[in-house]
């Protein structure tokens, strides 16, 4: 395990709109804002469309090939990610949620593209006094958090 220690700093009530793409408009409100580092969680409906990464197709292969599946309808989101910058400065979000639809529930990554459906409420909390920074991992292709 690494670690690094950091402060709770401005926290940001967000309403995204719909067709949003989630990832790309937290990221851009981070830059806006001058957030380096951030914890969220995120509440509302993914627009039928939707898709995430759903997993490696093998966990332990060499090269790693994202599963990839789409929301067929919407669907009630909760997740949690992060932001943390890459190497050049710029907000990458990390951001997991579950997706779910009468009795079924797809759980994910949102980076493949994620869109709002009506309203996405996002509640940011920034860490100020971080080190953390995403690092490309040639092993996995990955940005990789080095805290």
């Amino acid at each position: 395990m690494k670690y690094s220690e950091a402060k709770q700093g401005r926290v940001f009530v967000l309403r995204l709109e719909d067709g949003d793409t989630v990832h790309e408009e937290l990221e851009r409100f981070a830059k806006e804002q001058g957030i380096r580092a951030a914890g969220l969680i995120i509440v509302g409906g993914a627009d039928s469309g939707s898709m995430l990464i759903v997993g490696p197709e093998d966990g332990r292969s060499d090269a790693i090939a994202p599963m990839t599946t789409v929301l067929r309808d919407v669907h009630e989101v909760a997740g949690v990610g992060t932001i943390f910058p890459n190497t050049d400065g710029e907000p990458v979000v990390h951001c997991h949620i579950a997706c779910g639809r009468k009795d079924d529930t797809t759980t994910g990554c949102i980076r493949a593209g994620v869109q709002a459906w009506q309203i996405m409420e996002v509640i940011l909390y920034e860490l100020v006094d971080s080190s953390g920074v995403r690092v490309l991992d040639d092993a996995t292709g990955f940005e990789l958090l080095q805290p």
